[in-house]
């Protein structure tokens, strides 16, 4: 067994606080990078994460001699460097949910013609955690990564209702400071889908992030414990027009949660019995 190692001689709860803050001011340069993003400058660090500039050129150069960012001497931008990746790809690779959820996921899209996603929070966002679509030419093109406004989409909204009373009024009263002329729309949005999964068990959004893009959400907390997760299964409007998200969609959706809950607790479940009714006709076929 490997021995406890001894506190260095001489360092104080100061230093510790100090590692603490670099663990944390390295950790915002880190999110700083979206999927949009190849590569980010110095500037572009420094104004998404707010440090200074000797700090951010410090920590940069800390993270690359570690392998978790990347510079380009001829463009003089960083990228997101292989320890990162390697990170990224162990924690979704070992996550039982997403193991477990994805043949269900892919049963839904190609039932249903459109894309379904799981996710969780990131501040005041969502993040795909995974992905999967259909055949159809005209599914929603967004991948593992893709991160979405909370309140403006089935995903968030589903997963705003599903949480406890105290942690979404802290999400909602930052919501607001972020936003504070959508205040009105935020509360009547996460309102609404409180009564909608109160009354159906999913949420659906029509047109709210894109008019063009109808949704419906389940947020659900795994058996295995690991933290609140949502599904999602969305597409234009002309694949999942309003009456089939809540009449067949949105029960569809509970149902692969259902199934999911199930897989997660050890038991079995048919995986060849199909979410939809076999009346569905998706007109993306």
């Amino acid at each position: 067994m490997r021995k406890r190692t001894k506190p260095v001689e001489g360092a104080t709860k100061t230093d510790a606080s100090n590692s603490a803050a670099s663990l944390t001011r390295g950790l915002e340069i880190l999110r700083a990078f979206t999927i949009e993003d190849a590569t980010l400058g110095n500037q572009e660090l420094i104004e998404r994460t707010g440090l200074p500039k000797a700090t951010v050129s410090r920590l940069t150069s800390t993270l690359v001699s570690l392998g978790y960012l990347h510079y380009d001497d001829a463009l003089g931008r960083y990228s997101i460097g292989p320890a990162t990746v390697s990170l990224g790809y162990s924690a979704l690779s070992s996550n039982a949910v997403i193991h477990l959820a994805r043949p269900l996921m892919q049963k839904l899209a190609d039932e249903t013609g459109a894309a379904v996603a799981l996710g969780t929070r990131d501040g005041l966002e969502m993040v795909y955690l995974a992905n999967c679509r259909s055949n159809s030419p005209v599914s929603l093109r967004l991948n593992v990564g893709s991160r979405l406004p909370i309140w403006r989409t089935a995903m968030g909204l589903a997963y705003l209702a599903e949480m406890t009373p105290q942690v979404r009024s802290s999400v909602l009263q930052q919501l607001v400071q972020s936003g504070p002329e959508d205040a009105e729309r935020i509360q009547t949005s996460v309102q609404d889908a409180l009564q909608q999964r109160d009354a159906s068990g999913f949420v659906a959004a029509f047109g709210v992030w894109f008019s063009y893009i109808n949704a419906v959400g389940v947020a659900f907390r795994p058996t295995d414990g690991s933290p609140l997760i949502a599904l999602t299964c969305g597409g234009i409007v002309d694949i999942l027009p309003r009456e089939r998200c809540r009449n067949l969609v949105g029960p569809a959706l509970v149902n692969l949660t259902q199934r999911l809950r199930a897989q997660l607790a050890g038991h079995e479940t048919p995986q060849s019995t199909a979410l939809l009714p076999s009346s569905w006709k998706s007109t993306a076929e």
